[in-house]
């Protein structure tokens, strides 16, 4: 500094413009005044910021005794220990009340000290700042470096450069290194096993656009907890100075790992449920064993597994008789259905499907139906796979598949062991865990109870199809006078109660039987048995048909509360009559041997078991080359169509030239499709006379 006079200096000080102030620094916001005094206390330098602090333009500071200008109470108290410490060439800091030029007072906080001059001169250089304003700062300064320092949030700030500038405590135990290693290190130079390729483009993107990115997620490893990965959640900002320049970019993150994991296993869970849930309407929705397994492999791919089986084992199929694991520990097992692998080598041959295949003891599947549990293959090797495959072919297919993880369910059922559910895994799911254990144990618990269902509906189904089947008629052989032909065709579903008879009558006549009991399985079945029993032995005793049905309607109160229908007639070929009667069945069909045909109107009359009411017959004559023709409802029925549809495709059917009657049934039952896939069991019975005599005659009974 340059003594001059106290005009010169002044002039250096008042002359010219202000010094541009558009910085922003933290002096400016201080307002630091800077001013100097003589040995004698007067001022001989007055600054810019001395005038913004006190209000004394130059002119009126300048010569004048510190103290006494700025000091309300003069040089007294705080002021002479002030101006007696700085002339002993002493530092002094301290807090004066300062009296601005427009008359209030404010405290100041001052400190200074002395500095040489040329020729041994001593001047005192002395700053000062408002007291509130430091009082301020230095709150908020120790606010932010305790906030900093003890927050929970890892904090830190990157340079323009995007290199460390701050780390705080939080930051430094995440990433379990001492924030002496990170500064001025660039971002992931720690963090070898994370991928900081996104997040130094996000430092980047920030750095130049200004635009903050909350929440970006980073997946990795840090060397505080190198075992585990983590999932972290970082926000993003830009710090710019007062006129715009970019100072750097802060960065706050929390671990957000256990939040993850927690919403991973509500998300599970959720799929748990709806698996469970969606399961519970999809498998099941018919009683066909094979498509409720379809059903069930279908329910399982691709939300739960990306392949899916279900093998029953044979001797749950037989009847259940045979325990379910043989003598020497193996097991013979059925696959009847298999999802995932359509269009590919995984995808099973038609062979496959049904086919018995026998497992040894040391097979998952042998395992899991011996132990009653779950087998999970966490990691499934090939020699593991070996052990869940027919062969050496399927197993390298399921390895070139990329199956990796695999369960074994057991299908228990009423306290019985059905077969297995196999669920598998390929690259890029995740493998199976205990919780997929116990998931799975529930889904083929659910699961299970249909396809027993299914399993015995269809043993309730083959068995009352047997028995319909073994009660079928036997044509009359070698008989010129009348010809008989006859289809049964059993529903795709459930079957029924219908069935057909042709009786050998004394006198070489014929009783022709068609009926339907109300009802299905074999329940239905066992009660069309005994209506055919008594029907046979009621005619072979000479009843009439109308006497007949009397009889049968009476024996059905005894059957429970089912309700047949039924028709009798009662032919002779050789005389050329016939005589019916129905209890509640369709009209028969005669086709005359010129080819037109008609609905016979037969007396009505209510259906067995109902009771109470007569039933009526009526005689025809049958002219040789006449067609008669019986069935049930299942022929003429279908819904969206009425049975007067139905009745009249029939009767166009068999109108017409007279061909073979095997020709004939075929014809016939080819209507809307029955002949193949019946929604009902279908019974048709038809009968020709060759050879005749007798008038035509008709009588009420």
């Amino acid at each position: 500094m340059v003594d001059g006079g106290p005009e010169r200096r002044a002039g250096a000080m008042a002359g010219g413009a202000m010094p541009d102030r558009s910085s922003g620094a933290l002096t400016d916001l201080m307002r630091q005044a800077v001013f100097v005094q003589d040995e004698s206390g007067a001022i001989i330098l007055w600054g810019p910021e001395a005038q913004l602090l006190f209000g004394y333009p130059p002119e009126r500071a300048l010569g004048q005794q510190a103290a006494d200008l700025l000091l309300p109470d003069g040089p007294t108290g705080p002021a002479r220990e002030w101006q007696r410490t700085a002339r002993t060439g002493r530092e002094w800091a301290g807090v004066l009340p300062a009296r601005h030029a427009d008359g209030h007072t404010r405290l100041v906080e001052v400190r200074s000290r002395p500095a040489p001059a040329p020729g041994g001169a001593v001047r005192i250089l002395s700053q000062a700042a408002d007291a509130g304003t430091l009082r301020e700062l230095a709150s908020d300064l120790a606010l932010s470096t305790g906030l900093i320092n003890q927050s929970p949030v890892a904090l830190g700030l990157f340079d323009t450069d995007l290199n460390w500038r701050r780390v705080n405590p939080a930051l430094a135990r995440l990433h379990g290194v001492p924030a002496s290693e990170l500064i001025g290190r660039s971002f992931g130079a720690t963090l070898t096993e994370t991928d900081v390729s996104g997040v130094g483009e996000v430092l980047r993107r920030v750095l130049e656009t200004g635009r903050p990115v909350i929440d970006h997620r980073t997946t990795g490893r840090t060397p505080a907890d190198p075992d585990r990965d983590h999932v972290w959640s970082a926000s993003f900002y830009r710090l710019d100075e007062p006129d715009g320049r970019p100072l750097g970019v802060a960065m706050s993150a929390i671990d957000v790992s256990e939040r993850v994991r927690a919403n991973n296993e509500v998300a599970r869970a959720r799929i748990r449920l709806a698996l469970i849930a969606e399961a519970g309407t999809r498998v099941g929705t018919t009683l066909d064993l094979r498509q409720t397994a379809h059903e069930l492999v279908r329910a399982a791919v691709p939300r739960y597994a990306d392949l899916a089986g279900v093998d029953i084992l044979d001797a749950v199929l037989g009847g259940g008789a045979a325990p379910p694991v043989q003598r020497d520990g193996s097991a013979v097992f059925r696959l009847l259905a298999f999802a995932g692998g359509e269009g590919t080598a995984l995808e099973p041959a038609a062979r496959d499907i049904g086919s018995p295949v026998t497992f040894g003891p040391a097979r998952i599947n042998t395992q899991a139906v011996r132990h009653s549990r779950p087998i999970l293959l966490a990691k499934a090797t090939a020699q593991g796979l070996r052990r869940l495959t027919r062969d050496e072919r399927e197993a390298r297919l399921l390895e070139s598949a990329g199956v990796h993880s695999v369960l074994v369910t057991p299908l228990i059922a009423r306290g019985e062991v059905l077969g297995t559910l196999t669920l598998m895994r390929t690259t890029g799911s995740r493998a199976f865990d205990e919780e997929d254990r116990e998931l799975a144990g529930e889904l083929a618990a659910r699961a299970a109870i249909s396809v027993d269902n299914a399993r015995l509906y269809t043993r309730e189904r083959n068995t009352a199809l047997t028995l319909q089947r073994s009660l079928l008629p036997q044509l009359p052989q070698e008989r010129s006078d009348i010809e008989i032909a006859y289809r049964y065709r059993p529903a795709v579903s459930e079957v029924g109660g219908d069935w057909i008879d042709v009786l050998r009558l004394p006198r070489g006549r014929f009783g022709l039987v068609v009926g339907d009991v109300m009802g299905k399985g074999v329940r239905a079945a066992a009660i069309m048995g005994q209506l055919r029993s008594t029907i046979r032995a009621l005619a072979r005793m000479g009843v009439p048909p109308a006497e007949l049905l009397g009889h049968l309607d009476g024996i059905a109160e005894f059957l429970g509360d089912s309700i047949a229908t039924c028709l009798y007639a009662e032919c002779d070929p050789r005389a050329g009559w016939c005589e019916l009667a129905s209890a509640g069945h369709l009209p028969p069909v005669l086709v005359q041997p010129d080819g037109r045909g008609e609905l016979l109107r037969l007396p009505r009359a209510v259906p067995l078991g109902v009771g109470g009411v007569p039933f009526l017959s009526v005689r025809l004559r049958l002219a040789p080359g006449a067609t008669l023709a019986l069935f049930t409802d299942g022929l003429v029925e279908e819904r969206g169509h009425s049975i007067d549809e139905g009745l009249r495709a029939v009767l166009r059917l068999l109108e017409g030239p007279a061909g073979s009657l095997e020709e004939t049934c075929d014809t016939v039952l080819g209507i809307r499709g029955r002949d193949t896939a019946p929604q009902d069991d279908v019974a048709l019975l038809v009968a020709r006379v060759h050879r005749g005599g007798a008038d035509s005659e008709e009588r009420s009974a």
